[in-house]
């Protein structure tokens, strides 16, 4: 019977969730109506997750205009023109020209006319142009990525080289097989988190957070909640060491670790560079982590670490879509704290259900990271009972 009103409850939820996909699927860009559109998630949320008594949460809304860092189009030719262009979100996918991008940084937006200029000047920058990919930061960098269909030779090189110095920029040109740097691969973007200001390094290939502003109330959300934690503090996917940099001051000891090799290298980039010294990164999965913490097996990739010397409090979690696997599910549940940042309120709930057997949520919130659209990244503190 249990098992019955279970599975009930698993299916309702799965409906709201696309019930609520659809209803926002038909929003799109208005400053008028971004209250009214904020408060429908919002309420959709409370509905979806009313089953966990949360307390009241907190909700960090985004700036109206100009929040996104990142941005990538595709580039249209018209003989000896090309323009920017999108794709209708209709089932019929129809172009349509773009010369500004209103949720775009006002970066990117300065860059995007300068840009088709130059493109409509140089036959050799314009030829064979698939896609432009903008990667931008608060602190004023940019780095413009150039996708061909044809290879990059040393004429595109001394076009790019020109460009990057006329526009101030960072460019890489990518083809099949290639990968041309001038300048650098990476910006460096510096974000305010309470009274501190951390330096990163953010690499093209790299993940990091669209909405930069948004990004700086997660950091300092995240913080705030667990500054009188204490002890050490275990991060499971820690990218680039967007959270590691400030959570680092909340604890004695950090161990952060990462499966992707770039990502890990950027956060030892990121540590070095703000002097950070109580953080031990290391490249695990967090099956291969929970083996090491149980002493299943030893890896050369902690010699460096000894687990032993570490009072473990917390546990802090980022992980991508697909949430929390059954194990990592498992493993957070060992530790007093849990943090909990989700890019998915469905999968979040999916988790929620099996850690609040042994914890509780002590507090919440929302962060508008894509505005005009259902998206809504969610944010949990859990204590254990």
């Amino acid at each position: 019977m249990g098992a019955a009103r279970s599975s009930v409850r698993i299916n309702s939820i799965n409906q709201n969730f696309r019930q609520s996909k659809k209803l926002m699927s038909d929003y799109s860009f208005s400053p008028a109506l971004y209250d009214q559109q904020l408060q429908e998630n919002i309420a959709i949320f409370r509905q979806d997750f009313a089953n966990f008594d949360l307390p009241d949460f907190d909700v960090f809304e985004s700036p109206r205009e100009h929040f996104r860092m990142r941005a990538e189009f595709r580039v249209w030719h018209k003989g000896d023109i090309v323009t920017f262009i999108m794709f209708t979100p209709d089932e019929f996918k129809r172009i349509y020209d773009i010369d500004s991008f209103p949720i775009g940084s006002l970066l990117i937006n300065e860059l995007m006319p300068r840009l088709i200029e130059a493109f409509n000047t140089s036959d050799v920058l314009r030829k064979k142009l698939y896609q432009v990919d903008f990667l931008t930061t608060l602190s004023g960098e940019a780095l413009v990525t150039l996708v061909y269909h044809k290879p990059l030779n040393d004429e595109w090189l001394a076009a790019a080289e020109q460009l990057k110095n006329k526009l101030n920029i960072n460019i890489i040109g990518r083809s099949r097989k290639q990968k041309c740097v001038v300048g650098r691969e990476y910006v460096i973007e510096q974000l305010n988190v309470g009274e501190r200001e951390f330096t990163y390094q953010q690499v093209e290939s790299g993940f990091t957070q669209p909405n930069a502003r948004v990004c700086e109330h997660m950091l300092s959300w995240a913080v705030d909640k667990s500054q009188h934690f204490g002890g050490d503090l275990l991060e499971l996917y820690c990218g680039n060491g967007n959270f590691t940099l400030p959570l680092s001051h909340n604890f004695e000891k950090v161990v952060a670790t990462e499966l992707a090799k770039p990502s890990l290298n950027s956060a030892l980039f990121n540590i070095e560079l703000n002097q950070i010294n109580n953080v031990a990164l290391a490249r695990m999965s967090s099956e291969e982590f929970s083996q090491a913490l149980d002493k299943v097996r030893p890896f050369k990739r902690l010699q460096h670490i000894n687990l032993d010397d570490y009072q473990f409090s917390t546990i802090f979690v980022d992980p991508p879509r697909a949430g929390l696997d059954p194990l990592t599910t498992a493993v957070s549940q060992r530790f007093d704290n849990i943090i909990y940042i989700s890019c998915n309120p469905m999968t979040l709930h999916k988790n929620l259900s099996v850690i609040t057997q042994t914890h509780e949520i002590t507090d919440a919130a929302l962060f508008d990271q894509f505005p005009y659209t259902h998206h809504l990244e969610c944010g949990v503190i859990l204590r254990k009972k």
